[in-house]
């Protein structure tokens, strides 16, 4: 299997941005348009540049937008990267939901087979 270097240091960003709680929490409050760092710095028991520090790790990840409003610098919740983490998420369900159905195959498979042939399953 080859792995992309670039779109696996991409999800690895995704994920571990979504890792933290106070960074979910700063992806829904801006959801509902877009907000100061201000604003979410005071909704916070943390410092100014420690909410500064998450708001980055989202954009890094491409989970928020800044622009900025004369002084301010506002948020934006980018849904693109929300979908790209479900898509991800799908990937590795549909893999271990194959490899499971597999195994589950093999299993049926290696059942019929002693019972068709008993001195098969008797070295268990």
């Amino acid at each position: 299997m080859v792995v992309d270097e670039g779109a696996a240091g991409s999800t690895d960003r995704l994920f571990h941005a979504l890792a933290d709680t106070t960074r979910r929490d700063i992806l829904r409050r801006c959801v509902h348009g877009d907000l100061s760092v201000s604003q979410l710095a005071a909704a916070y028991p943390m410092s100014f540049a420690a909410v500064q520090k998450h708001v980055t790790v989202l954009e890094r990840a491409g989970l928020v937008s800044k622009r900025r409003r004369g002084r301010e610098q506002l948020v934006r919740t980018e849904p693109e990267a929300v979908a790209r983490a479900r898509h991800a998420i799908d990937e590795l369900e549909a893999l271990w939901r194959g490899r499971v159905e597999r195994m589950s195959t093999l299993l049926t498979q290696e059942r019929r087979t002693e019972e068709h042939d008993p001195s098969k399953g008797q070295d268990r």
